[in-house]
């Protein structure tokens, strides 16, 4: 192939940069299959690790030789984009560990663990994206990856190193200044790496299962929440099925994590690449996990629970076996979310870390941290247990950022995510695992009443105003029955998905105002008579920060807006929401009513549609 600038100038333009990571595609398009990536794409790579190395030298006088690890999720293009990556790193006079294939919260952990020793960390992945895509994650020694901020001050520096005139020459010198020898080494110790990432990743996730204070193995405290779990699991044996879909987590601790408990453990599509189907686990891509449940829950009644990674293996969303209706069945993106808030919340009362006066109010100060789009759902199991809701835009670095900045002011985060992705991430963790999901249902499942102390899903029970639902041989299915009823669009539904023309999100949503107004004005006593709606309030969502009330809608710029609708008290009980995706060419709606009946969301989903696609209509004619 010929490689000149406008190759790379097209490639370049092809890029996806944003907080939430850097995705292309690298493989020609994007359901190619191929490892082969293009000189171009070849240069950005080198370029993105050496803008990482330069902006971690600037940061501290004594990185100037910094220790970075990288590692890669089992696409096709990962290992050609990691040999650029580290090639580039190490021309950059940085030492480079390899950690090959591995989950991102692995290679998160790990990074945790040499915090002091190593300076950051670079990603290769592209999440929930098809199989010709690819991408960065950067991130420090914290445990997540770097804030919406540091994100914006890395991609302005690699946007200044492809724009020099000598781009492609320096960049290719800096790849030739590699040594081999060095690059050899680094190949030769990475099943050393990888191990070590391993047993960092297993450590941790028992601190952010059961707590920082507890460790697994024999030395589980006796009546820790660890040991009531692994009690409750010996006397009620369990079953777990995952559908891996050849994802990092084909790698990673699943296996033993799970089988220390007790947990019967089976696997589908369990070698790495053995990508059989759609990436994001959403929707379609569960079903065949759905299946596999029932065949294998006709062999062993106690296996009630799957789940489906993505290809990062950073979240999951879950199938489970539905006694009331015999047969399994897909939990939607937002009821996964709102089980894992139940289950944390539950387990800070259960530990004493949340506490109640005489009258039932909160002694303590806790929180969650969400994205915008997050169903009001969350809002309701809030309430129950007397602790707060807090917003910022859709990006799991915002959240991991809002959570971070309630803990400065005193409140106690032990839950947040992005209920509209599924999953969730549990503190001390900054990012989603469905490990930590997975085990939330377990300690609700399994953490029961006994010689007088109540369990996890009794105290949801009575807390919620619902003590009557409790009963001893409850199932997982009793559980789900008891969340705050809500229909919610799903975020990768097609009804969620929107083509817009209009460049400049800030106008759109001005004119969408407009839009807005008018139909409110023509609908408000219909939605008043027919579904108890009375009235709205406007707020926008700008990385971590939360205008509200919002009166002029373009000020979201690109960020997400949303509309609550209010009941008669003041309370909302619905909502719509837009925003274009940082990480994908698409615009996002969505529609979120409270109660069992989608008829709302079928309305305000198509509602929002509409209104959205005449605001883009009038802002492009003026265009």
């Amino acid at each position: 192939m010929v490689f000149n600038e406008d190759l790379l100038n097209s490639a370049l333009g092809g890029m996806i940069l944003s907080a939430s990571g850097w995705r292309g595609i690298f493989a020609g398009d994007e359901e190619s299959k191929t490892g082969a990536i293009s000189p171009a794409h070849r240069i950005i790579a080198a370029a993105a690790a050496e803008a990482f190395a330069a902006w971690l030298q600037e940061r501290s006088s004594t990185a100037k030789a910094p220790l970075i690890i990288v590692g890669t999720d089992t696409r096709p293009t990962g290992p050609a984009i990691a040999e650029a990556v580290i090639t580039a790193l190490l021309g950059s006079g940085c030492t480079v560990r390899y950690a090959g294939i591995t989950a991102a919260p692995e290679i998160m952990a790990y990074a945790r663990s040499l915090n002091g020793q190593a300076t950051g960390f670079i990603y290769i992945s592209a999440s929930h994206n098809p199989i010709g895509h690819n991408g960065l994650k950067f991130g420090f020694t914290d445990g997540g990856v770097i804030s919406a901020g540091e994100a914006s001050v890395l991609i302005e520096k690699f946007r200044s190193l492809m724009i020099a005139p000598d781009r492609i020459v320096r960049i290719k010198a800096l790849l030739d200044k590699a040594e081999a020898e060095a690059l050899k080494k680094v190949y030769a110790e990475s099943a050393a790496v990888k191990k070590e990432a391993y047993e960092a990743y297993l450590d941790f996730t028992a601190q952010v299962v059961y707590g920082e204070g507890n460790i697994a193995g024999d030395d589980i405290a006796q009546g820790s929440i660890a040991a009531t779990l692994n009690r409750g699991i010996r006397e009620r044996p369990l079953g777990i099925v995952a559908d891996f879909n050849g994802s990092a987590r084909t790698l990673s601790i699943d296996k033993e994590f799970l089988g220390n408990l007790g947990i019967k453990f089976y696997t589908m599509n369990d070698k790495p690449g053995e990508i059989s189907h759609r990436i994001v686990p959403e929707g379609e891509s569960l079903e065949p996990c759905r299946l596999f449940l029932e065949k294998i829950h006709r062999e062993d009644p106690s296996v009630i629970l799957g789940y489906v990674p993505d290809c990062d293996g950073d979240r999951g969303n879950l199938v489970i076996w539905d006694e009331g209706a015999g047969k399994a069945r897909s939990l939607e993106a937002q009821e996964v979310f709102a089980l894992a808030c139940v289950a944390e919340l539950a387990h800070l009362v259960w530990t004493g870390e949340l506490g109640y006066d005489a009258a039932g109010n909160a002694r303590n100060k806790v929180a969650i941290a969400v994205n915008d789009p997050t169903s009001l759902c969350i809002d309701r199991i809030a309430r129950a247990f007397d602790v707060s809701v807090f917003r910022a835009e859709v990006g799991e670095a915002n959240a991991v950022g809002l959570a971070r900045k309630l803990r400065e002011k005193g409140y106690t985060v032990r839950i947040l995510g992005e209920g509209s992705a599924g999953g969730n991430i549990t503190h001390p963790s900054a990012v989603r695992d469905p490990i930590d999901t997975v085990l939330a249902l377990l300690k609700l499942i399994s953490v029961r009443s006994k010689s007088g102390r109540q369990g996890l899903f009794e105290l949801w029970c009575d807390l919620s105003g619902r003590s009557e639902l409790y009963h001893t041989d409850f199932t997982l299915q009793d559980i789900i029955a008891t969340l705050p009823s809500f229909v919610t669009t799903g975020l990768y539904s097609p009804e969620a998905l929107l083509q817009i023309k209009t460049t400049d999100h800030a106008i759109l949503k001005s004119r969408y105002q407009t839009v807005f107004l008018k139909e409110w004005e023509k609908r408000k006593d219909e939605l008043k008579v027919k579904y108890g709606i009375t009235g709205w309030e406007a707020a926008a969502y700008k990385g971590l920060e939360e205008i509200r009330p919002l009166a002029r809608f373009g000020d979201a710029g690109r960020g997400g807006l949303k509309i609550n609708f209010l009941n008669e008290n003041g309370i909302p009980m619905a909502a719509i929401w837009m925003r274009g995706s940082a990480t994908e060419p698409v615009f996002r709606v969505m529609a979120d009513a409270a109660g069992p009946d989608p008829q709302l969301e079928r309305d305000l989903i198509e509602w929002q549609r509409r209104m959205v696609t005449l605001a883009d209509q009038v802002t492009t004619e003026q265009e």
